[in-house]
């Protein structure tokens, strides 16, 4: 009997890492089920916003395990578009994701710190992590469409141009809301800080699209 050799194929990985994600979503639900139910009317009702906005807020398990969700959700949306928009030859696709969600996580990590080094600074502290709970709260929710795109272009409709529309769409939409809240909830303390403000709009959440637009040419 001559050996076989089995090819690997990318829906491999792919699978593993959406079902992952899924584990995070089944395990914040089953630990802190009426949080859960709360965050899944997020952009429908701030119940979740108003309930959950105290100490915390940011360390909580349920928080992480979203933020986790989110962003290996958006890793591999990211992979997906790369894919489907510049498709390259001769690349590691694994590696292309790992790549991706780190450079993702670095810059999350550094984002927040950089947030909580102002407000420690300016001695805003309590209003700068009302500020990231909010944004990253409706961050993560995106993390559902993006998680429902992946699957499927992965298992559905592979390299669907419409779902990556539809979906960029949505998840703009999404934070799009989260934004209007945030700055509705904080007219007073932007106001007082505007030239600031727009340096954290430009340096923080405009720079990076323009960084994953050039990663994704390359």
């Amino acid at each position: 009997m001559e050996p076989i050799l089995r090819s690997i194929s990318n829906t491999d990985w792919i699978t593993l890492v959406i079902f992952t994600s899924i584990l995070c979503v089944v395990a914040a639900k089953g630990i802190f089920y009426v949080r859960f139910m709360n965050f899944v009317i997020l952009p429908f009702n701030n119940k979740y916003i108003f309930m959950y906005n105290k100490k915390d807020r940011l360390l909580n398990w349920f928080h992480i395990l979203f933020t986790f969700f989110q962003v290996m959700n958006f890793a591999l949306l990211i992979y997906f578009i790369k894919d489907i928009f510049f498709a390259s030859e001769n690349t590691d696709s694994f590696m292309t994701y790992l790549l991706i969600l780190g450079l993702l996580l670095l810059f999350l990590l550094i984002k927040v710190s950089l947030q909580l080094g102002n407000g420690f600074i300016f001695g805003t502290n309590k209003t700068i992590s009302e500020f990231i709970f909010k944004k990253l709260s409706y961050l993560n929710y995106s993390g559902i469409i993006m998680f429902l795109a992946n699957v499927i272009l992965a298992f559905v409709a592979k390299d669907s141009k419409t779902v990556v529309y539809v979906s960029i769409f949505l998840i703009l939409l999404i934070n799009c809301i989260g934004w209007v809240t945030v700055v509705k909830n904080h007219q007073k303390f932007i106001a007082g800080n505007f030239f600031y403000f727009i340096l954290y709009l430009c340096a923080l959440e405009i720079t990076p699209f323009v960084i994953i637009g050039s990663f994704l040419k390359d």
